[in-house]
């Protein structure tokens, strides 16, 4: 019998199970031996010994568990259960049944964690098959036990979120994911005194610092995870997986080659914000060493051409133009185009603004003059109606 089982019915069953082991069930008749001489040797005597012989009945749970839950309910009653007892027993079975279905069957937001921004999509399914798992989990247990089943709060399945999810972390038992967020809490408050004490002393915060609080938590988490649970849960919540979804926004990049990317340069991250966060020039030198190394570990996950790519949509511009395009539904290979039109004419207005010889009225005129280029050549990009609806856009 599972654990959580014998808890619920302990208190009731090692009554019972003392009162079947040891409780007389069927007794025979006294038996009468005869003896053969008196107590003086003159004759027979009779004495009189009696013998209660008890037989005793086994019992065992293999007895009463059934994978068939009818079965097990009439297990339970043939041995006087009370109802109460068995209700709780067989909610508390039903509800593992379908923990274990709604991990396995349900695919949440939180399972893309590769992705910057999850598929929309994918939460409104999840949540319409959390709907159709918890009608038939009520429904089976109404069959078992009847309309009035449903007596507790206890009755019902944890509240339907996102957190912990997922093929691992979705089968941690239920005092680890509590051990979990207790640890993060405790490490959000630390992070966030130090924020508040910093600022308080008129100083900011020290990134190095934050870092290191950030390393102090990994180390509480590994205590309680294994090497899997840890990788899982610092690819879904930790600072250098956020980040590589911010740079890697728009790539299209596939779980496999985000879990390569996070693989070969969380370490190298770590150190960077640790040791070599700072101002000073041996920091300098040693971040840009590491950071040469970072981009050679994402270019050999990616390959050269995916890697260029990558490269792109770091620059500000690139990511303006990824945005120009979706805002107006434009072909997705326009994007290069409109890049090289925005880098272009952001060269030239720097060029422009540094020309010590133009006086204030030319560099303005000069300046207008480059916009209204520029805007000429994304209309030609986009064409007429992608135009308008950009520029409409950036009126309101």
């Amino acid at each position: 019998m599972r654990m959580r089982v014998l808890l619920v019915v302990s208190g009731t069953l090692n009554l019972l199970l003392a009162f079947v082991l040891f409780a007389p069930r069927h007794i025979t008749a006294p038996r009468i031996h005869m003896a053969t001489q008196t107590v003086d040797g003159s004759g027979p005597a009779v004495l009189l010994r009696t013998n209660t012989v008890v037989r005793r009945e086994n019992f065992t749970w293999d007895q009463v568990e059934s994978s068939d839950f009818k079965t097990y309910i009439a297990n339970l009653r043939r041995i006087g259960c009370p109802e109460s007892t068995i209700r709780d027993i067989i909610v508390s079975e039903v509800n593992a049944v379908f923990e274990k279905r709604r991990a396995k069957e349900i695919i949440t937001p939180e399972q893309q964690w590769w992705r910057a921004d999850p598929d929309p999509a994918v939460a409104q399914a999840a949540v319409a098959q959390w709907d159709a798992l918890e009608k038939e989990r009520r429904d089976l247990l109404t069959e078992l036990l009847g309309p009035n089943w449903d007596t507790s709060k206890a009755s019902q399945l944890a509240a339907f979120n996102f957190y912990l999810d997922g093929p691992v972390l979705g089968k941690l038992p239920p005092e680890t994911k509590e051990a979990v967020h207790e640890i993060e809490t405790r490490g959000t408050q630390q992070r966030e005194a130090y924020i508040a004490k910093a600022r308080a002393d008129g100083k900011e915060p020290d990134p190095r610092e934050l870092a290191r609080l950030r390393q102090q938590m990994r180390a509480e988490l590994a205590k309680i995870l294994n090497p899997e649970q840890l990788e899982e849960y610092l690819l879904r919540y930790s600072q250098n997986a956020q980040n590589l979804r911010e740079e890697t926004r728009g790539l299209g990049i596939s779980a496999e080659e985000f879990r390569k990317i996070f693989r070969a340069r969380d370490e190298i991250d770590q150190q960077i914000q640790v040791f070599f966060s700072g101002d000073d020039g041996a920091s300098a030198r040693a971040r840009q060493e590491l950071e040469r190394k970072r981009d050679g570990a994402i270019k050999d996950a990616l390959g050269p051409q995916r890697y260029e790519f990558y490269k792109y949509i770091q620059d500000p511009l690139f990511r303006q133009a990824q945005a120009l395009a979706e805002e107006v539904n434009a072909n997705p290979e326009t994007v290069l185009t409109i890049y090289q039109i925005n880098q272009a004419a952001e060269e030239e207005r720097q060029r422009i603004r540094s020309d010590r010889s133009l006086t204030p009225e030319q560099r303005a005129a000069v300046l207008e003059r480059m916009v209204l280029e520029k805007e000429q050549s994304l209309r030609k990009i986009l064409g007429d109606d992608a135009y308008e609806l950009y520029s409409s856009n950036r009126e309101q």
